[in-house]
């Protein structure tokens, strides 16, 4: 099951609605709530580097040492230019979508709710 799956069935379980996917803002975010100006990124423990997963390939070492580096390097542009732009961004992690459902829940509604009082002022 892909990692967007899994986490699109848990927002339908702990009823979390409002989300679009296909926005075209900076960086493509798997999830967007226009209403709370939240994008929602869930990387893939291996193509962005997760510090706790992410193990090189013994093969064309050079090659996915840069690629990853890249990646992290894009991933942190694009959330600053996203915070710029007055979204708060919450990135999720492949693994703790398995492993911690219920922490990675709790982070994006916190976000949402901020959202909510932010736009209420």
């Amino acid at each position: 099951e892909l990692t967007e799956q899994r986490f699109i069935r848990l927002l339908r379980t702990a009823r979390i609605t409002g989300w679009r996917r296909g926005a075209r803002l900076p960086g493509r975010p798997d999830l967007v709530f226009y209403k709370h100006r939240v994008v929602v990124f869930l990387d893939g423990c291996f193509w962005h580097g997760c510090p706790r997963c992410y193990t090189p390939p013994k093969s064309n070492i050079d090659y996915w040492a840069s690629k990853i580096a890249g990646n992290v390097a894009r991933d942190k542009r694009i959330s600053r230019e996203l915070r710029t732009a007055g979204w708060a961004v919450v990135r999720i992690w492949q693994h703790s979508i398995r492993t911690q459902p219920a922490r990675s829940l709790r982070r994006l509604r916190l976000a949402l709710d901020r959202g909510s009082r932010r736009l209420e002022q």
